[in-house]
């Protein structure tokens, strides 16, 4: 089985923080979320490859943090795009993929930005009971937010509707673009080939569900989709229990510190207050309050009150 870790994405709606490094490698806690998919894919011997599927404007990222933590299985599929207006969609990017890489065999498929709490080999194990197509569904607990993802019906575990961000949800189950194919079913050209829509991964599994039967893996344990502020904080605190986490080389000097945050390595924190904060490596902060703030690398911010923002470069001051 070859594997597919989707990292393609520019991640606007975190920009200025993404803009230039992809979400998938945003810390949380003393790791990554791409990095506890690509450890569990490196552990389960049915993985034979694993392919992060991103562009080339953060290929280079990517192939300089692959070979720094020494995966043996990964390595990097790059589509030919550097800019969001560029982008082919998910479902055509796998079928270039695909066709690039020359993949035959079963496949497992991930969105590099989930962090989920059930172990990707349960998963797996799943689909290999049923033979057949699988996906992983999680209950949402509200229809408004079920709006905004690809939504489940089930017949037992069997899948007989799917609607990708519907306007009006039926039900509060979606999918969380986790998928394993059988070899027959990686069947993405001819989707493609059908006119359908290249975009989100739901409008195949929408496609396929009416070709041939596909199970729901549900599950109850934690999920987190990195895509705002808000849910990069939310994805942070659960990972700290709500504790501070401070890097054994930054400086906190005279300083209050709340709950969830995270003070990385060569960071300095004099006489400020920071609640709800996130400081990348090599940040200056002095005599600031912070509240749900991100501090990007390297940047120095001195006198300042600061709730809700995502800075990179050092603001100015009339």
């Amino acid at each position: 089985m070859e594997a597919v870790v989707l990292a393609g994405g520019y991640a606007t709606r975190l920009w200025p923080i993404t803009r230039h490094r992809p979400k998938m490698l945003l810390p949380v806690g003393e790791t990554t979320v791409i990095d506890r998919i690509l450890r569990a894919l490196e552990n389960d011997d049915r993985i034979d490859t694993t392919y992060v599927s991103t562009n080339e404007a953060f290929a280079d990222v990517f192939e300089a943090h692959v070979e720094e933590k020494g995966y043996e299985k990964t390595q990097l599929s790059v589509e030919k795009t550097s800019d969001e207006d560029e982008k082919f969609g998910v479902v055509g990017a796998l079928a270039q993929l695909v066709d690039r890489e020359g993949i035959d065999d079963e496949l497992f498929v991930i969105a590099g930005d989930n962090l989920v709490g059930f172990d990707i080999s349960d998963f797996l194990d799943y689909y290999e009971e049923k033979g057949a197509p699988a996906l992983a569904a999680y209950d949402v607990g509200s229809k408004e937010k079920a709006k905004s993802y690809g939504l489940v019906e089930l017949d037992g575990e069997r899948v007989v509707e799917f609607q990708e961000k519907p306007d009006e949800p039926n039900s509060t189950l979606v999918s969380i673009a986790c998928y394993a194919f059988p070899a027959d079913s990686v069947r993405f050209s001819e989707y493609l080939s059908e006119e359908n829509n290249p975009d989100e991964p739901g409008w195949y599994i929408e496609w396929l569900q009416s070709e041939e039967p596909v199970y729901a893996f549900t599950f109850e344990d934690t999920w987190f989709d990195i895509g705002t502020p808000d849910s990069y904080f939310e994805t942070v605190d659960w990972e700290l229990e709500g504790e501070s986490l401070i890097h054994p080389d930054a400086t906190v000097e005279n300083s209050e510190i709340g709950d969830t945050v995270h003070v990385m390595e060569g960071s300095e924190v004099i006489d400020a207050s920071l609640d709800t904060a996130i400081v990348f490596p090599n940040a200056e902060v002095r005599n600031c309050d912070l509240e749900e703030t991100i501090v990007g690398e390297d940047v120095e911010i001195e006198d300042l009150d600061i709730s809700g923002a995502l800075m990179t470069e050092v603001p100015t001051i009339d």
